[in-house]
């Protein structure tokens, strides 16, 4: 495929109509056997037929199965039509039909489209709220040379907010582009290797000399030659001690581990999205000392887009399963049939689901006592931020010529008492003078969007609370 190295065609219009006519024709059968025995068996035969593997699938396609655990309460149960769905183009045909253009700063929950001559009703997964919200603080942006800020259901991969700022070519999605160093966001994959791997917990400590944020050779040494201070991984995690993930990369993991726990968690991998979405980039030498700079996110080499951000936090949320970004949840033509409806896909298990909640401990200790502690004063007082547990990761790095500086978060929040959850994935590139910073956008959106979420649940129970009132 153009600009991502995956194989696809163009959907054939002329092959969308015989398809319809295909399924015209297997209605009318269907409705000939309705009423009969033969037809009972017929139909529960192509129920079967459609859920294993036939045309279509069922509403959702998992490739992993998918445990009864795995929405609370019912949250995101499967569609209660039991017939298979039937649509004529894929996922990966949504990037020749639409522009990807038309994705970028989208302030509508649906919009039309036409590809072709064919005219489209494409309805998104956003979060139109939480989506304008962002969009509305994020313009104008005269400090900043990019800006991408995603937000997703960690439980389903659907994006719930998509905000792009590029401030030299407005065409550019800066959430799909994985230009920027990942910077000390790859920590993430460093602690949940070592977590994994060699045994680590919260708890366990590690020696290092010299200053928290710098990285020489004499730091990673495995026995320092200098005073040596010990640190938990919780704090090392959550002050981003890159001496001790530098040590961590060369003594615990090697080379071998790190690649294959960056693979995991979707490092130099095709990711399936309805925008195309290049693979972030792991490259690792049989250099020692570089595996340091990997580890600790110590390079300008690794590099990661905002939806990938998103992705490896929403694993950290759900139990270690990396999933499938979805922007579009249908697609449908001008007389109402269904052309494309979203699946959720699990790309495969990053770590285990107890791997995973160390890591969210660690995430938790870097709003508490980390680098966002300053950005995060006072959360426990507010009304809605009280409410959640909170978790994140920063990293900042200059550019080569240092006139650019990335500064990232990636975190989640999830309510205290309920089920509700979302990650964020925040990027920007500063120029000459610093504004507003990418924790500070965390805040913002996670208020936002749980304000939001609250009022509604209040909005539900209000019925029942004056029936009650009333019947007493």
């Amino acid at each position: 495929m153009k600009g991502n190295g995956l194989k696809s065609r163009r959907p054939d219009w002329r092959k969308y109509q015989s398809n319809l006519r295909r399924e015209s024709s297997k209605r009318s059968l269907s409705e000939r056997f309705s009423g009969s025995a033969l037809g009972t068996v017929f139909f529960f035969v192509i129920i079967i037929y459609g859920v294993i593997g036939g045309p279509g699938g069922a509403a959702y396609n998992y490739q992993e199965e998918i445990p009864a655990d795995w929405f609370p309460n019912g949250k995101y149960a499967l569609s209660s039509d039991p017939r298979p769905s039937y649509q004529v183009i894929g996922k990966e045909d949504i990037r020749y039909l639409l522009d990807s253009s038309v994705f970028i700063n989208i302030r509508n929950k649906t919009f039309d489209a036409v590809s072709e001559g064919q005219q489209m009703q494409v309805k998104t997964t956003l979060d139109i709220p939480l989506q304008r919200f962002l969009l509305d603080t994020v313009f104008p942006s005269p400090t900043s040379r990019y800006i991408g800020i995603v937000a997703m259901d960690p439980y389903t991969g659907r994006v719930l907010a998509m905000v792009s700022f590029d401030k030299n070519n407005a065409k550019n999605n800066s959430c799909v582009d994985r230009q920027f160093p990942a910077a000390s966001v790859f920590k993430i994959v460093t602690a949940a290797a070592a977590v994994e791997k060699c045994g680590l917990n919260s708890d366990s400590e590690i020696s290092y000399s010299g200053r928290k944020h710098t990285l020489y050779k004499f730091q990673i040494r495995e026995t320092p030659r200098r005073k040596a201070d010990n640190i938990t991984l919780r704090e090392s995690f959550a002050q981003s001690v890159n001496p001790v993930f530098g040590k961590i990369g060369v003594h615990y993991l090697g080379k071998t581990a790190i690649e294959q726990y960056g693979e995991a968690f979707g490092f130099n991998r095709h990711i399936l999205f309805e925008i195309p979405l290049r693979p972030s980039t792991l490259s690792i030498s049989d250099e020692p000392y570089q595996w340091a700079e990997v580890a600790s996110g110590f390079n300008r080499q690794t590099t990661i887009s905002p939806v990938h951000g998103a992705l490896m936090t929403s694993a950290i949320l759900n139990q270690g399963r990396l999933m499938e970004p979805i922007l579009i949840e249908q697609i449908r033509d001008k007389n109402g049939r269904m052309l494309y409806r979203s699946r959720l896909t699990v790309l495969n298990q990053a770590v285990s689901p107890e791997s995973s909640g160390v890591i969210k401990e660690l995430m938790r200790a870097t709003i508490e006592s980390g680098t966002c502690r300053k950005f995060f004063r006072g959360y426990e007082k507010d009304p809605v931020l009280s409410r959640l547990s909170i978790g994140g990761k920063t990293g900042t790095i200059c550019s080569e010529n240092q006139d650019t500086r990335y500064d990232w978060f990636v975190g989640f929040a999830e309510e205290k008492e309920g089920t509700e959850k979302m990650v964020i994935s925040i990027m920007i590139a500063h120029e000459k003078h610093i504004g507003i910073k990418s924790s500070q956008y965390a805040r913002m959106a996670m208020r936002e969007y749980f304000s939001n979420c609250f009022a509604k649940h209040a909005d539900n129970q209000q019925p029942a609370e004056r029936l009650m009132t009333v019947s007493y």
